[in-house]
C-alpha cells in the first residue's frame, strides 16, 4: 500500500508540477527574447539624439564606441554610406526606411533590429543593431534549470508526505490484521488500539466489539454445553443402578455406561475450558482400531456379522487426537450396525500412504442413496441426528484430508476418511471442503 501511494504521489505532483512548469518555461523564453531586443531597442535610442545633431561619419564613429555594442551597431547614413559594422542587406535597410518604423530580420546566428531615424529635410538614417542568438537565451537554461530542481523537490516532498501517511495507514492496517489472525487462531484476549484515519478507527473498534461478543457467546454455549451433558448424569445414574442388579451378564453393558460416562466428564470439563489456540496432536490409528474393533467384536458376534480388520498390525501415526479418532471410529461403526441388518458383514481397513493415512470402513448392506445429503450436517434419512459423518469428515480436514462416501466391494457403502501426515497447511476445524476432491478413490493409485 506505502508503495501505491508512493506512485499515486508522484503521478500527482508530476502532473502539477509540469502544468506549470511548461508555461513557466516558455515565459522565461520569452522574457529572455524579449530583454535582448529591449537592450538592442535602448541603444539605438542612444544614438537618436547624436543623429539629430549631426550625421558625420568620424563623429558617429566616437558615438557608436560609447554605446557598448561594439561591433553589433551600424548607422546606414541618407546619403547610402555607412558606419560601423553592417549586416543587413540593402533591401532590408531600404524597406525599414520605406516603412519608417522599427523591423526586426532573422538571419543564421541571431535577428537584427533596423530602426529609422527621420532627420529634418525628410532625410532617413537607419540605426542597425545585431542581437546574437545567445542572447535571446541568456539566463534560460539556468532558469529552466532551477524551475526543475523546483518540481524535483515538490515531487519528493509529495512522497516523502505521501509514504508517511501511508505508513499510519499500513501500520493500523497490520495491526488490525494480525489481532484478526490472533483471534482467528483461538486467543480471545487479543484487543487493538484504534488509530489511524476514521475508516480505521472505526474498523478497530467494531473489531474490539466484535471480539468481546465472540467472548459472552463462546462462554454461553461453553456453558450451555456444560449444562446440557451435566443433565445426562441422572439418566446414567439410574441406568448404572439397573445394570447392577442383572449380574455378570451385564459386564458388556456396564463397560460401555463407564465409557459414556467418561465421554460426558470429559464434554462437561472441556465446555468449561477457555477456547485456545489448536495445539498440534497426534494418535496411533491402528492402536485405536483394534481397540474399538475389540469392543464391537462382541456385539457384531451377538448378531452374527462376519468382521475384519485389515493393516492394523503396525503403529500408523495420524495428526489427530485419540479420543477424537475413537469417537468418529465409534460413530461410523455405529451406522454400520445401525443402518445395516444383522448378520451384514463389514471389514475396516488401514492403509498408509505417502504422506496420507486412509480408514475405509465398507459393509455389505444396502448402501447409502444419496451420499451428497448423508454429507450434509444435520440430514438424515433414517432417524438419527445426521451428525455421525459431519464429525467425521470435520476431523478429517482438520488434519487438511477429506471424507468420501463409496460403494464397497461387499455390495453396500464404504466410507473413506482420509488423513493428510505431511506438513501442509491445515483445515481449521469447521471449514468446508469440496467433498473428495483431489482425493483418491479405493484402490486408485495414489
Amino acid at each position: 500500500m506505502r508503495r501505491t501511494l508512493a506512485l499515486l504521489a508522484v503521478a500527482g505532483a508530476s502532473m502539477i508540477a509540469l502544468a506549470f512548469l511548461i508555461p513557466l518555461g516558455l515565459i522565461v523564453k520569452e522574457i529572455a527574447h524579449g530583454r535582448a531586443m529591449a537592450e538592442a531597442e535602448r541603444q539605438a535610442s542612444a544614438l537618436v539624439p547624436v543623429l539629430a545633431i549631426t550625421v558625420d561619419p568620424a563623429r558617429l564613429t566616437h558615438a557608436l564606441v560609447s554605446t557598448g555594442a561594439g561591433d553589433r551597431i551600424a548607422v546606414h547614413l541618407p546619403d547610402g554610406g555607412s558606419v560601423g559594422t553592417v549586416r543587413a542587406p540593402g533591401e532590408s535597410v531600404a524597406t525599414a526606411s520605406r516603412l519608417s518604423r522599427a523591423v526586426t530580420g532573422r538571419t543564421e546566428t541571431g535577428y537584427l533590429l533596423l530602426r529609422p531615424v527621420v532627420l529634418d529635410g525628410g532625410r532617413t538614417v537607419v540605426i542597425e543593431i545585431f542581437v546574437p542568438a545567445q542572447d535571446l537565451t541568456r539566463g534560460v537554461t539556468k532558469s529552466w534549470a532551477v524551475l526543475t530542481g523546483v518540481a524535483v523537490v515538490l515531487v519528493a516532498g509529495s512522497v516523502l508526505v505521501a509514504d508517511r501517511l501511508g505508513m499510519r495507514v499500513v501500520r493500523s492496517t497490520q495491526r488490525l490484521g494480525r489481532a484478526a489472525g490472533a483471534l482467528g487462531a483461538g486467543d480471545l484476549s487479543v484487543r487493538i488500539e484504534p488509530e489511524g484515519p476514521p475508516e480505521l478507527v472505526s474498523a478497530g473498534e467494531a473489531f474490539n466489539t466484535m471480539a468481546d461478543r465472540v467472548v459472552q457467546l463462546l462462554a454461553a454455549e461453553r456453558e450451555m454445553a456444560a449444562d446440557l451433558s451435566h443433565r445426562l448424569r441422572t439418566p446414567l445414574t439410574a441406568l448404572r443402578l439397573s445394570l447392577d442388579n442383572l449380574g455378570p451378564e451385564a459386564e458388556q453393558s456396564r463397560q460401555a455406561l463407564a465409557r459414556l460416562e467418561s465421554e460426558v466428564d470429559q464434554i462437561i470439563a472441556a465446555a468449561r475450558q477457555p477456547s485456545r489456540a489448536p495445539k498440534s496432536v497426534s494418535c496411533d490409528a491402528a492402536h485405536v482400531l483394534r481397540e474399538r474393533l475389540a469392543f464391537w467384536s462382541a456385539l457384531a458376534e451377538d448378531q452374527r456379522r462376519p468382521c475384519e480388520l485389515v493393516g492394523a498390525s503396525d503403529p500408523v501415526p495420524v495428526p489427530v487426537a485419540a479420543t477424537e479418532l475413537s469417537a468418529v471410529v465409534d460413530a461410523l461403526l455405529g451406522n454400520v450396525f445401525r443402518h445395516t441388518p444383522e448378520g451384514t458383514a463389514f471389514t475396516v481397513t488401514l492403509h498408509q500412504g505417502s504422506g496420507t493415512v486412509g480408514l475405509l470402513i465398507a459393509d455389505a448392506g444396502p448402501g447409502i442413496p444419496d451420499p451428497e445429503t448423508a454429507l450434509r450436517r444435520g440430514a438424515s434419512g433414517s432417524g438419527s441426528t445426521g451428525l455421525g459423518l459431519d464429525i467425521a469428515r470435520q476431523l478429517a480436514e482438520s488434519s487438511g484430508g477429506t471424507l468420501r462416501i463409496d460403494s464397497s466391494s461387499l455390495g453396500g457403502a464404504s466410507v473413506q476418511l482420509w488423513f493428510r501426515t505431511d506438513q501442509r497447511e491445515r483445515t481449521p476445524r469447521g471449514t468446508r471442503r469440496l467433498v473428495g476432491k483431489g482425493w483418491p478413490r479405493r484402490g486408485a493409485a495414489r
